[in-house]
């Protein structure tokens, strides 16, 4: 019943009206700040990390104010003061945790589309309302109206934890974090394109069955990657060939031509790189030569 009225909410085309705008202000707020900006928004992306930073602090919140919840029962139960002091730290704790949570979870849902941003934005918004709550509550505490507080911080908890249910549904109903370039490496060597066809200082795509690769040549050096981005499944082939790296033309991902390496966000993946021969005017794939390093 709960993924039939999530469906309904986020097919809903009125939507967009809301998160395009938003998403794109995000996209250019860290585009304008420069050099700067740009490794602000890989490091809150996670690229330093290997996967995305965001799921690693949502945990913090929830955590922590379950845990004054449990706090402030025992501190009824016993009538000790030291548990209401011990869940009023809780409450801030879990606080600051929901910031970074928020800003990181901002980051990664600018660069997304679709439904995936429609659920994003409903996420957003109930764990913004449930941060919103929280706080209210710490503050009344603070001012000994306990009672109040707690029916507050209840009610956050719950909008929390709707939150928590979307963001399961992005990850494992959209996919959002997780890498698209999975590609069963092949265990020999297959012709994918004659030498002739990639010229030095290109790319193009290449299929043999079900291998789909990117194929670069640099300074007369072949390599090939998995075609479809990491991030969302861009298609390589149509991005930009830099001097060593290509950039997907979907969300501007950048990875190294000759491992794979992640050089600029959004993905967090590294994109999976094959071996490379030529053989009797043939490019042939095969198995690795190199193991894809998590960052640049």
């Amino acid at each position: 019943m709960a993924n039939t009225a999530l469906a309904r909410i986020a097919d809903q085309p009125q939507l967009d009206e809301i998160a395009k705008p938003l998403g794109q202000a995000v996209v250019s707020a860290y585009r304008n700040a420069g050099a700067v900006g740009g490794a602000l928004k890989n490091a809150l992306h996670g690229v330093w990390l290997g996967h995305p930073l965001h799921p690693v602090l949502t945990d913090i919140p929830i955590g922590a104010w379950t845990t004054a919840l449990a706090l402030d029962a025992k501190a009824a139960a016993s009538g000790d003061d030291s548990y209401t002091r011990a869940a009023d730290f809780a409450l801030a704790f879990g606080l600051a945790g929901a910031v970074g949570s928020a800003v990181t979870g901002l980051t990664d849902w600018s660069e997304t589309d679709g439904r995936a941003k429609r659920v994003g934005l409903l996420h957003g918004l109930l764990n913004v309302a449930a941060t919103t709550l929280v706080a209210t509550a710490y503050v009344l505490r603070r001012r000994d109206d306990r009672g109040t507080a707690q029916a507050l911080a209840v009610a956050g908890i719950s909008l929390a934890t709707a939150g928590a249910y979307l963001g399961g549904d992005l990850v494992y109903g959209e996919r959002i974090g997780v890498t698209h370039a999975a590609v069963d490496e092949p265990e020999t060597f297959t012709p994918v394109l004659p030498s002739a066809d990639l010229a030095d200082g290109t790319m193009r795509r290449a299929r043999s069955g079900d291998l789909d690769v990117l194929l670069v040549r640099q300074q007369g050096r072949a390599c090939a990657l998995a075609h479809p981005c990491a991030h969302l499944g861009g298609p390589l082939s149509e991005g930009e060939l830099k001097d060593g790296t290509v950039v997907c033309p979907w969300h501007g991902s950048e990875f190294r031509i000759d491992d794979g390496a992640v050089v600029n966000g959004p993905s967090t993946h590294p994109q999976p790189c094959l071996g490379v021969r030529e053989r009797h005017g043939q490019i042939e794939a095969g198995p690795s030569m190199v193991s894809p390093t998590r960052n640049g």
